[in-house]
C-alpha cells in the first residue's frame, strides 16, 4: 500500500479535513478498489485502443499507402489469407480413426472439433474467393463483402467469419496466425494419437472435452456423471516432460494469469510483478472424482474465460459462450483478495 488512503483522525479540526481531502489525489489509485497497481496500465491501454479505434473509423476510405490503394491492399491480403487456409480436414478419414467408442469419448469430441473448424474453413475459403471475385469485377460486390473488405483493411476480423468461428479479440493477422495452431493442434491429434496434455486453448468448444473426460471416468468406474466432479492439481512438470496421460482425467495447458502470478517456488498464487499484465500458467491435471468433498480451504476458485471480456451468452446447449470452468489455485490470501484483483485465467490474449 501507498500509505496515502488512511483513516482520517477524529481529533482534526476543519483545516485538518481539508488538508487530508486536498492530500488525496485527483485520480484513485487501484489500491483503494483492491486492484494491484498494473490495473493502471490496462485501464490506459483500454482507453487507447478505444481512441485510436475511433480515429480509425474517421479515416477515409479512398486513403492510399505505400503507393497502393484500398482495394490493392484488400486484394493482397485476401489472397495471403488464401494461400494460409489449409483445405477442410478429411472426416471421413478421422472418423475411421477415431470411430465412436463407449470407453474413449475423446474420439467423439475430435470428430465434433473437426466439423466446426471445417465449417469455419469453408466460410473462408468462400467468402474471400468471393471478395476477390468482387474486386475484379465478375461478381457484384454485395454489402457483407464491403463489409468484410473493410474489415480487411482495417486488420479486423471479418463479421461473417465471427458468425462461425470462436471468441476472440484478435486482430486480423494474430488471429488467423492462432487459426493455423489450432488446426496444428488437431492434425497433432488426428496423426499421432490422443495427446498427453491438451492444448486447452485450442479447442472450439472447450466445455465438451470437459465432458468427455468426466464421461471416461464415469463409464470406466460405472458410476453417474451428475455424482463426479474435478480435483485440480497443478504440476511442477512442464508440457514436454510429461509424456504420457495420466489414468485418469486428463492434463491441460496453454491458460494465462491475469491480476496474479504463479509461484513455481511457494506453489501458489503471488501478487503479479510490476508491469507484468499476464503470466503463463503451469499444467494443470483435472482429475474426476467421485463424489468429492472439499477437505481444504486454502485456496482461490479461479474462472476460466477464453476471452479478455469475461462476458459472454448462454449457447442454445446452455453453456456460456466465454466461462468455462473455475478451477482450485492453491493461495495462502483469502479468497475475497483475489476477486478484488480481478484474478482469472484466459485461454487467448488479445
Amino acid at each position: 500500500a501507498s500509505g496515502i488512503y488512511h483513516q482520517i483522525q477524529p481529533t482534526y479540526d476543519l483545516n485538518g479535513y481539508l488538508s487530508y481531502i486536498k492530500g488525496l489525489p485527483l485520480n484513485d489509485m487501484p489500491e483503494i478498489f483492491g486492484l494491484h497497481d498494473n490495473a493502471n496500465i490496462t485501464f490506459a491501454q483500454n482507453e487507447t485502443y478505444a481512441l485510436l479505434g475511433a480515429i480509425i473509423q474517421l479515416q477515409p476510405r479512398s486513403s492510399s499507402m505505400g503507393g497502393q490503394g484500398r482495394e490493392e491492399i484488400v486484394e493482397d491480403m485476401a489472397h495471403s489469407i488464401l494461400l494460409q487456409t489449409p483445405e477442410p480436414i478429411s472426416l471421413q478419414l478421422v472418423m475411421a480413426k477415431y470411430p465412436v467408442l463407449y470407453e474413449e469419448s475423446m474420439n467423439t469430441v475430435l470428430v465434433q472439433e473437426v466439423i466446426r473448424y471445417n465449417r469455419l474453413l469453408q466460410v473462408i475459403t468462400e467468402t474471400l474467393r468471393d471478395l476477390l471475385k468482387a474486386l475484379k469485377g465478375l461478381v457484384v460486390m454485395s454489402s457483407q463483402l464491403e463489409l468484410m473488405a473493410t474489415s480487411l483493411y482495417n486488420n479486423t476480423v471479418p463479421e461473417l467469419w465471427k458468425a462461425k468461428a470462436y471468441p476472440s479479440l484478435k486482430p486480423l493477422s494474430s488471429w488467423v496466425m492462432d487459426l493455423m495452431q489450432r488446426l496444428d493442434f488437431l492434425q497433432a491429434w488426428i496423426q499421432g494419437g490422443i495427446p498427453a496434455v491438451f492444448w486447452i486453448s485450442g479447442f472450439f468448444f472447450p466445455q465438451a472435452f470437459l465432458t468427455g473426460t468426466l464421461q471416461n471416468f464415469a463409464r470406466k468406474s460405472v458410476i453417474s456423471i451428475d455424482t463426479i466432479s474435478f480435483d485440480f492439481q497443478v504440476l511442477q512438470q512442464s508440457v514436454s516432460e510429461l509424456k504420457k496421460r495420466p489414468s485418469e482425467g486428463c492434463y491441460i495447458h496453454g491458460l494465462f494469469l491475469e491480476g496474479a502470478r504463479w509461484d513455481p517456488v511457494a506453489f501458489q498464487l503471488a501478487e503479479s510483478r510490476p508491469k507484468e499484465l499476464y503470466t503463463e500458467m503451469a499444467v494443470i491435471w483435472l482429475l474426476p472424482t467421485h463424489n468429492r468433498k472439499i477437505q481444504n480451504q486454502d485456496f482461490y476458485l479461479c474462472p476460466i474465460y477464453k476471452t479478455l471480456t469475461r462476458a459472454g451468452t448462454l449457447s442454445t446447449t446452455g453453456h456460456s459462450t466465454n466461462y468455462i470452468i473455475a478451477v482450485e489455485l492453491p493461495s495462502h490470501q483469502p479468497q475475497r483478495h483475489w476477486i478484488k484483483r480481478g484474478v482469472a485465467l484466459i485461454c487467448a490474449l488479445d
